[in-house]
């Protein structure tokens, strides 16, 4: 059974579908590429996928079950959809504190994914002066309190510096190599095809390729294999 699976997933607004008829799946222990122009319908997507949306039509299940109907959901699903839900006042420790607080989670988990995403000398500085790297990794940080086998992340190398970006294509590969799933939404078509091992491709709210990333490549770079098939050449 797929870890993550989309069955004829629609969201409809007033505008018209974000998304249609989408049937997908996520294998574990393989990070995946959620991959498409803005306004493909990634974003629609994960928030169908992590309860934020109710589908007009169709089903996102985890483990076979929607996100809502998860036992203990931050200790199997960690996400990161927005890298500013920190209170400014507050350290990046005090932060992830009160997220732990409010799931439950042993206070000593925080020193550890501190640790993990190598945050531990920023942790006592207020988060109103972090980089947006620096956010972007205590977001991370906050995803992993529940130690997640799963990890659904958008745009997770926005704001990162290239030694950040190489940084995070090792630390989410390390996740991958210890069984987790990662599904990664991302344009950045350059850097994706150095992380990711699938690709699904949305374009105008639809599927339109799945699978292995060198199948889907062919020898070509994955910005002209993509830009071929959106018909954007």
């Amino acid at each position: 059974m797929p870890i993550i699976e989309f069955q004829n997933l629609t969201k409809t607004y007033p505008a018209g579908a974000a998304v249609s008829s989408l049937s997908a799946s996520v294998e574990q222990g393989k990070i995946t590429g959620f991959l498409g122009p803005n306004g493909a319908g990634k974003s629609t997507t994960l928030r169908c996928l992590l309860g934020l949306a109710a589908p007009s039509a169709g089903q996102a299940l985890i483990n076979g079950v929607t996100y809502r109907q998860l036992k203990n959901p931050l200790s199997q699903v960690g996400a990161v959809l927005d890298s500013r839900g920190f209170n400014a006042s507050l350290t990046g420790r005090q932060n992830l504190r009160v997220m732990a607080a409010a799931a439950g989670i042993d206070d000593s988990r925080v020193d550890q994914v501190l640790e993990l995403v190598e945050l531990t000398a920023a942790a006592n500085r207020r988060t109103k002066g972090y980089s947006l790297g620096m956010k972007q990794r205590l977001s991370l940080a906050g995803a992993l309190l529940g130690d997640p086998q799963i990890l659904i992340l958008d745009e997770p190398s926005n704001g990162l510096d290239p030694i950040g970006i190489a940084w995070l294509r090792k630390f989410l590969r390390d996740l991958a190599n210890q069984g987790r799933t990662v599904l990664i939404s991302s344009h950045q078509l350059a850097e994706m095809q150095h992380t990711v091992d699938d690709v699904l491709i949305l374009h105008e709210g639809k599927l339109v390729a799945q699978g292995e990333i060198g199948e889907f490549t062919n020898g070509q770079s994955l910005e002209e294999a993509f830009l071929k098939l959106v018909g954007a050449a």
